[in-house]
């Protein structure tokens, strides 16, 4: 018996003696089924070829894949009590990565943003002894059911510490981003996973109900999250990806490209000069 992966989303099924006949998550209108159709792989495949990479990415450790798989994302390492949280996730794990994580005080929980990000969170939740959280709204998209995983209701969930999930919906319904108030030498940080995308211009965020797909998000969603993150103190936002932090001003940031993002929706951004 094998846990398949989806190539594309790198989402991990239950164990089975043949790949599942599609991918729901791919055939869902945010994500995407490959014009050459759906493919199929394993950890044990991909680490023949690819590596596990823990380095540095502003204030935390980062656990990313190289070269990229599937989606890219990298997942983030944050620091709670004698341990710590994995927010987000990656579809490998081995033995050197799991020792370096031992190292740093193991993992005492895994939270993940949403679905497109599952991966390999059964996988780790075994190898670390800790449970996943989800948000119950996003239930119907877990491949690989398992007791490791805990889902949370309502709007927030206090984590170790002062970690907090935060429900802001948008890209999927239980679309959780996490507050650290301690990060940013204690002006506070925003894990974000992509419900709120970090871009190449710092000084504005975006949303979307579907990235490759480039379908926008709704007015209503966007001022969900933006209501569900006014409340809380944060100078840096994380995205999804080595490198997209916004450093400054984040809470603003938020706030300024929510009201962007409903003018466009609206056509009323200006013209250009």
């Amino acid at each position: 018996m094998t846990h398949f992966l989806c190539a594309t989303c790198a989402t991990q099924f239950a164990d089975a003696p043949t790949p599942p006949a599609h991918c729901p998550i791919c055939e869902d209108p945010r994500q995407y089924v490959p014009e050459d159709g759906q493919r199929w792989t394993t950890a044990q495949e991909l680490l023949g070829d690819h590596r596990i990479e823990l380095r540095p990415d502003g204030e935390l450790t980062g656990v990313g894949i190289e070269p990229a798989v599937a989606i890219g994302q990298r997942a983030l390492l944050v620091p709670a009590g004698r341990g710590n949280v994995l927010w987000d996730c990656i579809p490998l794990l081995d033995d050197a990565t799991a020792a370096a994580i031992e190292e740093r005080g193991g993992l005492l929980a895994i939270a993940i943003s949403h679905p497109h990000y599952y991966s390999g969170m059964v996988a780790w939740a075994h190898r670390f002894g800790c449970p996943v959280y989800l948000h119950r709204a996003d239930e119907r998209w877990i491949m690989r059911p398992d007791p490791a995983v805990e889902l949370w209701d309502g709007e927030t969930m206090q984590l170790a510490d002062d970690l907090t999930l935060v429900r802001c919906g948008g890209h999927f319904e239980g679309g959780t981003v996490l507050h650290w108030p301690a990060g940013a030498a204690g002006r506070g940080a925003l894990l974000a996973g992509d419900i709120v995308q970090v871009i190449p211009d710092r000084t504005h965020v975006s949303f979307m109900y579907s990235y490759p797909n480039l379908i926008p998000l709704a007015e209503h969603e966007v001022r969900r999250i933006a209501a569900a993150l006014e409340p809380l103190a944060f100078e840096q936002i994380y995205g999804a990806w080595w490198g997209r932090i916004v450093r400054r001003a984040g809470r603003d940031v938020v706030l300024r490209s929510a009201e962007r993002y409903v003018r466009a929706l609206r056509g009323d951004l200006p013209a250009p000069a």
